[in-house]
């Protein structure tokens, strides 16, 4: 009861903050929209922009069950979507990063972070792949049903997505490419080391659109709530937990462009350096 409390204070601390002021990366694209209701809630106190806020609102409506979340592609922990409920509310889950020195500097911030009680959060270097990603968690002993995962790999995450079958979520949070705009469900075709840098100098060649992860996950039978202002997380919610709590929302309701390169150019001329690459029409 009382963590169910402090999350009930900070889901209404950030609805009000959402009211009184706007998060700073909202100042890259210029006047800020609410596109959703879910849009309101956003909030940084660990995530990369204001996937915080809006976690601990779809959590505040849905209930949890066991707290259990997995993570991959968090960095050296510090900013990832997963840090405040672990480091604030008492979640567990497992954390994979594919560089050595970031898992490390993970492992000794939350042993920093959490003392006694760091062992409910294990960190693991692997590098995920479509063809990987089901034998990682069984070996680490996830099956069924968890609360969150959050994908963030930069390259082949609507691949393997697509491949998990082992957990069946209730949230999931995955990084859109907003380069490719919010209508053509487009996905960069599958390599197993694929680097987004190497790929293509602007960095803009990587992943799927948000059209093409709403396909998906429709068919793995998920709606999706929105996505955060700066353009970069989609929220998904599991069908049969949706039901009468969270409404779906269509890829153009829920897009925002990416705030940070839309500071040097427009979303079409962010794709129109990639227009001649390789993509799969899902």
């Amino acid at each position: 009861m009382r963590v169910r409390r402090r999350l009930e204070e900070l889901e209404r601390a950030s609805y009000l903050s959402a009211q009184s002021g706007l998060p700073a990366y909202n100042g890259l694209v210029g006047a800020y929209r609410f596109q959703n209701t879910l849009n309101r809630y956003e909030q940084r106190i660990y995530s990369q922009n204001g996937e915080d806020g809006v976690l601990l609102h779809l959590f505040s409506l849905l209930g949890t069950t066991d707290r259990r979340f997995i993570e991959f592609g968090i960095g050296d922990g510090k900013q990832c979507n997963t840090a405040n409920l672990s480091l604030n509310f008492g979640w567990s889950g497992l954390l994979l990063e594919i560089d050595a020195q970031n898992v490390q500097a993970a492992r000794r911030y939350y042993q920093q972070q959490l003392g006694q009680s760091a062992a409910q959060v294990e960190i693991t270097q692997a590098q995920v792949t479509a063809e990987n990603i089901n034998l990682i968690l069984s070996e680490h002993g996830y099956a069924g049903e968890v609360d969150l995962l959050s994908i963030d790999i930069d390259s082949n995450d609507y691949w393997v997505w697509q491949a998990i079958d082992i957990i069946q979520p209730r949230v999931v949070t995955i990084e859109f490419n907003a380069s490719l705009g919010c209508e053509r469900p487009l996905v960069v075709p599958y390599q197993s080391s694929f680097d987004a840098q190497a790929a293509h100098v602007s960095g803009f060649y990587h992943g799927a659109s948000l059209a093409a992860l709403t396909k998906l996950g429709q068919a793995k039978g998920y709606l999706l709530a929105g996505c955060e202002s700066a353009g970069i997380n989609a929220f998904f919610v599991r069908e049969d937990v949706a039901l009468g709590k969270v409404t779906a929302v269509s890829p153009t309701q829920a897009y925002f462009p990416h705030a940070y390169r839309t500071a040097l150019m427009s979303q079409q001329a962010q794709f129109d350096l990639i227009r001649h690459l390789p993509f799969i029409e899902v």
